[in-house]
């Protein structure tokens, strides 16, 4: 089971990564609408600070063939692209994608299937970074194929155990689930970072033992 957390804004956070050894860091860049919006530089910063073992991971929305160039340069490892995308631009991308669906787009996903620059998909909420969830059931009747599913949207410690249960996603992408409720302190909580990893570890050895998990 891949472990993705998204939005990282400090460099301190990377260390809560590392300790806890988790597979993707999700950086949003280019959209000043999130709180977890940073600059390209500030994105590199925390990187150098990140295991390299740790899959980066750049965050966009509907992005131009400017900020694609940026983002290649600055070394990320993905490009996580939300929103529609002119498909003579999506194949002048360099970095493998993993393209985002939502609520209210997921019929598109027909269209990404056949297309090879897709490693993965990553199945968000009505409004993604919102930390509200979506019925999941409307996953069920999605065919799996060779690419990544990751699904993310109001996941948190409270509903990994069910979400996993219910769809068995090769990953979980976490975001507001783990950061701090507290009005006197942002950014990632490490100690419910902690606690996320330590839950899907522990499903994913049950279900390998009972081989139920995928």
């Amino acid at each position: 089971m891949l472990i993705k957390i998204c939005g990282l804004t400090k460099v301190t956070e990377a260390d809560y990564l590392n300790a806890n050894h988790v597979d993707f860091a999700g950086f949003v860049l280019f959209f000043p609408k999130s709180k977890r919006n940073i600059t390209i530089e500030q994105a590199k910063e925390i990187m150098q600070a990140l295991d390299p073992s740790i899959k980066k991971t750049a965050v966009v929305v509907k992005p131009s063939i400017k900020q694609i160039r940026q983002i290649e340069a600055a070394g990320f490892d993905y490009i996580q692209i939300h929103g529609m995308i002119d498909p003579a631009l999506f194949s002048q991308i360099r970095l493998p994608v993993l393209k985002a669906f939502n609520v209210k787009d997921m019929d598109t996903i027909a269209d990404y299937r056949l297309d090879k620059n897709v490693a993965g998909y990553v199945f968000d909420a009505h409004e993604p970074g919102s930390g509200k969830s979506f019925d999941w059931s409307m996953l069920s009747d999605i065919p799996r194929d060779n690419k990544l599913f990751f699904l993310a949207g109001g996941i948190s410690a409270d509903n990994v155990k069910e979400a996993i249960k219910k769809l068995s996603p090769d990953g979980i992408d976490v975001s507001t689930g783990v950061e701090y409720n507290a009005s006197n302190k942002t950014g990632k909580d490490p100690q419910k970072i902690e606690e996320f990893v330590r839950i899907i570890r522990t499903e994913q050895k049950t279900y390998n033992r009972f081989s139920f998990y995928k």
